[in-house]
């Protein structure tokens, strides 16, 4: 047995007796979901970076800068850390005050059951991209790390039933904990690999810096004509806005000892994450200009662009940076995916199934560590089929928050800053978001098969109709009612 494969068992044999530690900590729903809402700044910022930073930042992201340049990850890491920095500015001291449990909660205070179960089902469903995108890595790094002895599938289900058993004890305990030890663990590993491919090349980072810019890969801005800017912005709003009604990034924030510090963690949080996501992006760049063949192999038709950074480290440093490096991309991995799999089953605990059947804290406790479970379950066999249909990771997570971009943000946004929305103003918001955005992508996918595409990508419209349906369902009825007294 390789020193890899020694390192991965004892750093999954570690991460699960922090799981039944954590345990010891749970005595009520609030203890599970928010850690009893006492994590001190320097946690809190751990937490909110770990939203993020997984299998998309180490692997998706720096493959596809490589092919499309800074504008192909305008969604992720610009609309993803702005996201974080958004829901600090203007989100988290009015939603902590609230003292809410789940984001769910907040729809049902303002808005009525109804309201609720709607958006708590589209959350819930939103994540199956996200996770799977997280297990999917998981993986293709067990596999990788064990020279291919573990096949993919059963490094998915290894990485899987880690994170679900200490999910399951542990809640948010064990997932702040593991966060901040995982955080570490990043910022060592990928900077000393950083460090280490800087040294290989003459000049340096300048060496990187000078060779991207001049293949254009620091071109950001969208071609000037319609079609190009709308594809801009619609790749933008799907993170920046599509992941603000998110419960993971609402429990981090709501997990803070205090007010002050659920503002300055999310912000400080959200800036950190853009600015490291460019370290994994240089280390994935330099491997190819020191290793062209890479490149040449993987950049092909056939070829998986994710693979380039892991086979890069397998044989081209020593071992104590492999399991630097490898130790970094599980920690971030796995500090995501604990995060994105608790968050779902909150929802469906505290706002689809309590209500249904009259829970109280004890057998609310009990049922959100069965769903965490079931969610696991359902998650593995998304990842797999998602895998099978060839998406890339960043692919998955992408498009794993249209649903709430169309259906989500605009009931949180207006009813936080609006006093006019109403309960049948959201209903209309996101009936007419969520049924335009399905039915312009199926017409947008039909389009695709004969290499055209929509100028007005379907999320933006669903956006735009969202809104319209906010503002028109909650005037409307009030304008006939003064209208009636009259």
């Amino acid at each position: 047995m390789n020193a890899l494969a020694v390192f991965v068992i004892v750093y999954m044999t570690i991460s699960i007796s922090i799981g039944i530690y954590a345990a010891m900590r749970v005595r009520s729903s609030t203890d599970y979901i928010l850690a009893g809402r006492s994590l001190p700044i320097y946690v809190t910022i751990a937490t909110v970076f770990a939203t993020w930073f997984g299998s998309e930042a180490v692997l998706g992201m720096p493959a596809t800068f490589i092919e499309d340049g800074l504008g192909g990850i305008v969604a992720d890491p610009f609309g993803a850390g702005l996201c974080l920095i958004f829901v600090g500015l203007f989100f988290a001291a009015r939603l902590y005050r609230m003292k809410l449990l789940t984001i769910g909660d907040f729809y049902r205070q303002r808005y009525g059951r109804s309201v609720e179960t709607l958006v708590s089902i589209a959350i819930c469903i939103s994540y199956l991209g996200w996770v799977s995108a997280q297990i999917v890595a998981l993986g293709l790094t067990i596999s990788l790390i064990s020279g291919d002895m573990i096949s993919f599938e059963w490094g998915m289900a290894i990485g899987l039933g880690v994170v679900v058993f200490y999910t399951i004890f542990g809640g948010m305990w064990s997932i702040a904990i593991m966060d901040f030890i995982q955080m570490m663990a990043i910022l060592a590993g990928l900077l000393i690999v950083a460090y280490l491919i800087a040294g290989r090349l003459d000049s340096g980072v300048m060496t990187v810096i000078d060779h991207a810019a001049a293949h254009n890969k620091f071109d950001f801005w969208p071609d000037m004509n319609a079609a190009a800017i709308l594809g801009f912005i619609g790749a933008f709003i799907t993170l920046a806005l599509g992941s603000i009604p998110q419960q993971d990034v609402f429990q981090r924030v709501m997990s803070a000892k205090d007010e002050k510090t659920a503002i300055r963690g999310t912000v400080i949080g959200g800036c950190f994450y853009i600015l490291f996501c460019f370290v994994p992006i240089f280390i994935a760049y330099g491997a190819i200009m020191l290793e062209p063949a890479l490149a040449d192999t993987h950049m092909g038709e056939d070829g998986d662009p994710q693979r380039i950074l892991p086979e890069f480290i397998l044989a081209h440093v020593p071992i104590a940076v492999q399991v630097m490096f490898f130790g970094a991309l599980l920690s971030a991995i796995m500090s995501t995916a604990s995060g994105t799999l608790l968050a779902p089953s909150a929802i469906l605990a505290e706002n689809i199934f309590k209500e249904a059947f009259k829970l109280n804290d004890k057998q609310l406790l009990i049922t959100l560590r069965g769903c965490v479970l079931g969610f696991g379950l359902l998650i593995y066999g998304y990842a797999y089929l998602s895998s099978s249909a060839g998406h890339s990771i960043f692919e998955m997570v992408e498009n794993a928050y249209l649903v709430t971009l169309c259906g989500a943000f605009v009931p949180l946004a207006f009813g936080v800053y609006w006093s006019k929305a109403t309960n049948a103003g959201a209903l209309i918001s996101i009936a007419l978001g969520v049924t335009s955005w399905a039915v312009l992508e199926g017409l947008n996918l039909q389009m695709a098969a004969h290499d055209q595409e929509m100028m007005v990508p379907p999320q933006l419209a669903g956006l735009g109709m969202a809104i319209i349906g906010m503002i028109g369902g909650s005037l409307i009825p009030q304008i006939n009612t003064k209208k009636a007294a009259v």
